[in-house]
């Protein structure tokens, strides 16, 4: 755990792993390689969004919508045209983002995601 007041800024176009961490209490924020690697590839104005959803959803984890059906235990955040697919875990505590991206094709490829694992 990350001393207290500590802060570990979110580089979307460095580590193969993105992990942001916020002042002491709060739940760790982690990107899996894949999300990564396509957030990576993004134009910097949307990385930029995408930094500031990551940053809304680690300050407010329930401020997503939570899915059903096959996807069900995962949350949806909103921000702008994109899609940030998310599960929180609050044993450890901690945020895992599954997938990021175009509402049009976020949940189909979520759950291919997850059929994958």
């Amino acid at each position: 755990m990350p001393e207290k007041g500590r802060h570990i800024a979110l580089h979307i176009g460095g580590a193969a792993a993105v992990t942001m961490t916020p002042p002491y209490g709060k739940p760790v924020l982690r990107v899996p390689d894949e999300a990564a690697s396509v957030l990576r590839k993004l134009h910097p104005v949307i990385k930029s969004h995408i930094r500031s959803g990551l940053q809304a959803i680690l300050a407010d984890p329930f401020s997503g919508k939570a899915l059903k059906d096959e996807l069900e235990g995962l949350r949806s955040y909103r921000l702008k045209r994109f899609r940030f697919i998310y599960r929180i875990d609050t044993l450890t505590p901690s945020i895992e983002i599954i997938t990021v991206g175009p509402r049009k094709v976020i949940y189909e490829e979520t759950f291919r995601i997850l059929s994958k694992k």
